[in-house]
């Protein structure tokens, strides 16, 4: 099962008021990066090229509890940099599990088994291991040698602990589509709690600018990638709403939903979207009501937005697509672990 079901009712309730109240722009999940550092230095990453200054710098809990009260999402992922870096992580998980928050803590898994200690299995948590690929693909992908045995080792403790863990993998130019594909059998050998795939995306801030995806490009790579899926031939246990799968695959059209996925970091409020490096609000507010939006997506003519077909942006348009009568009863395959 990808996503439980008292989490799919709870968003859905969520999304119906929403609409009840009228409310146009809203988020469904806040991204909350309590750090920026790293113990990697992933070539496809530009978050750890912020100065040293602001590499050292963490939020408070009160400041992550406080941006959550603001922002309202009913899922908070915590990205960053490496979380399990942050010397109060557990206090922060705690806090918003509290509060009845989905939260999926965004990790490499290098410190995940050390770390399982400090944390309890909960429906409100989930760990979500970053995983490129098998072993020789994802170690080239964050540029060290035995990062995929240790989160692969890690994953399977916090199996055994009672933790929910999915898996988070970008595709990239360049991967082979057979092994994309073992690789997808090999995490439901792990018994995985769901699997999150999205597209490489224009990162202005990394290192490697060769290997990010245009949107035909994605499309073609998606389509024979999850050829075995579609098809029917294989069952793989995606975390996602199949809606946004069909966009992925060119199947749907959809326009980025740019304050989807709000993002709060030491800097503040990202002016709109995480990728653009555009500045920072101070506040939630502030963000919603003095961004121009028409500024933004592919249909504003933003040459940056034109081939960004990346989840933060596009998974907010599919859950408000998956509310029309004609689309419910798929959408709910996602709880039962087919789309």
């Amino acid at each position: 099962m990808a996503i439980n079901l008292q989490q799919a009712i709870d968003i859905g309730k969520y999304l119906v008021t929403q609409r009840f109240l009228g409310r146009k722009r809203f988020p469904l999940v806040l991204m909350l990066e309590p750090l920026f550092r790293c113990n990697l230095a992933c070539t496809g990453c530009g978050k750890i090229q912020h100065p040293t200054e602001v590499l050292k710098q963490n939020l408070t809990p009160e400041q992550c509890f406080a941006a959550v009260e603001e922002c309202g999402a009913p899922v908070v992922s915590i990205p960053g940099g490496e979380p399990l870096l942050h010397p109060q992580i557990d206090e922060i998980v705690k806090g918003l599990v509290e509060r009845k928050k989905y939260v999926y803590l965004c990790t490499n898994g290098l410190l995940l088994e050390k770390s399982l200690h400090k944390f309890q299995p909960s429906p409100y948590l989930s760990f979500s291991v970053h995983l490129d690929g098998m072993r020789e693909w994802h170690d080239k992908c964050v540029d060290r040698k035995g990062v995929f045995d240790t989160a692969v080792q890690a994953i399977r403790a916090a199996k055994a602990k009672g933790f929910r863990v999915t898996t988070n993998t970008t595709i990239f130019e360049g991967c082979d589509i057979q092994e994309m594909q073992e690789f997808f059998d090999f995490l439901e050998t792990l018994g995985t709690d769901g699997m999150m795939i999205s597209p490489g995306y224009g990162y202005a801030w990394a290192p490697d600018q060769d290997h990010f995806l245009q949107r035909e490009q994605t499309r073609a790579l998606f389509r024979e990638i999850l050829t075995p899926y579609t098809s029917g031939k294989k069952n793989w246990n995606f975390n996602h709403n199949p809606l946004f799968l069909d966009f992925l695959i060119g199947e749907k059209d959809y326009e980025c939903t740019p304050w989807g996925s709000p993002s709060y970091s030491v800097l503040g409020w990202q002016k709109p979207c995480y990728l653009l490096n555009e500045g920072y609000y101070t506040s939630f507010k502030q963000l919603l009501d003095e961004t121009d939006w028409s500024k933004y997506g592919r249909a504003s003519g933003n040459p940056k937005c034109a081939d960004c077909m990346v989840h933060c942006g596009y998974e907010p348009t599919a859950a408000m697509d998956a509310m029309q009568p004609q689309n419910i009863v798929r959408s709910m395959g996602t709880v039962f672990g087919r789309g």
